[in-house]
């Protein structure tokens, strides 16, 4: 396993932090890590990437453990922390010079890693620019090219698409999907959308303890909330919606305006066909009907209310 995590706890005096939590990221896994604020996402992190000790379990990275092969593990580890530290006086090419030598790269194998992690990441036209001089959304892909610099076997990434516009988003899971073919990434965010973008596999963790562990796929259809949601479309806004509670099962009805209503029912129930005979039977236009799948946000919700 490129990262194995046994009963890792870490206490910050009497708060515990992150409490006997177990799990493994094998090679070429691209793994999300979700949580509320404060659940022990970045705890964990620190602590797989040696910059913070656990107070108790282990934690191996490339085969190595945190604890007794401090400098293996960051040699074999990309890191972007979630708060991105850039020396903002620097050039791009210039602190990626850095970075790379304090990896042992040097000469023409670090120019040769700087301008391929530069084409990657997608810097070429901010490359000769002051670092204090990018937007945001650049600054971020500065702190995501110094992670994949030394070409490391995991990646561990805090909410590396923060501050991105929706071009750079696209762009920015292009590059961890690439990366994820020959690397093992475990990267935190709280973008549903990205992780269902992707992830192979989702961890959510609540209150310093892991709640979920599983493929995307099979935590939707074993997920207690696993509701069947329509959103019926009408040419116009019904005079009376509670109509649409007359069909068997439906729980609730939600008016989204311009003739939208969501319904949901029981996880057995198919509410189209009913929706369709009711809209003939009343005389009703109805210009859209679609299913909705149990989404990751709500998943999230459920597990860590």
């Amino acid at each position: 396993m490129s990262i194995q995590v046994k009963n890792l706890t870490k206490e910050y005096n009497q708060q515990r932090a992150v409490n006997q939590i177990s799990l493994t990221v094998q090679p070429g896994e691209i793994v999300g890590f979700l949580g509320p604020n404060g659940a022990g996402k970045s705890t964990t992190m620190k602590i797989a990437t040696g910059y913070l000790p656990p107070t108790d379990g282990t934690v191996e990275v490339n085969g190595f453990d945190v604890r007794t092969n401090p400098m293996d593990v960051r040699k074999s580890v990309g890191y972007l922390p979630e708060h991105n530290p850039l020396y903002l006086d620097l050039y791009v090419k210039e602190y990626l010079r850095f970075s790379g030598s304090l990896h042992g790269l040097r000469s023409d194998e670090l120019g040769k890693r700087i301008s391929e992690t530069i084409e990657l990441v997608g810097l070429g036209r901010e490359q000769h620019k002051r670092i204090s001089q990018l937007s945001k959304g650049y600054r971020q892909r500065v702190g995501l090219a110094q992670a994949l610099l030394h070409n490391p076997p995991v990646l561990i990434l805090d909410e590396p698409t923060t501050g991105l516009d929706p071009n750079q988003l696209a762009e920015i899971r292009q590059v961890i999907r690439d990366a994820g073919r020959n690397k093992t990434v475990l990267f935190s965010t709280h973008i549903m959308q990205e992780v269902e973008a992707v992830c192979d596999r989702v961890v959510i963790i609540n209150r310093g303890q892991i709640v979920a562990d599983s493929p995307l796929s099979q935590l939707r259809s074993s997920s207690a909330s696993n509701a069947i949601v329509v959103v019926a479309e009408f040419e116009n806004d019904l005079p009376q919606p509670a109509i649409l509670s007359a069909i068997q099962g439906v729980d609730s009805i939600e008016p989204l305006g311009k003739g939208q209503y969501r319904i949901k029912a029981g996880p057995t129930v198919d509410l189209r066909a009913a929706i369709f005979r009711l809209a003939a039977d009343q005389n009703l236009t109805l210009v859209g009907l679609r299913q909705q799948e149990n989404s990751l946000e709500g998943i999230f919700k459920e597990l860590t209310k």
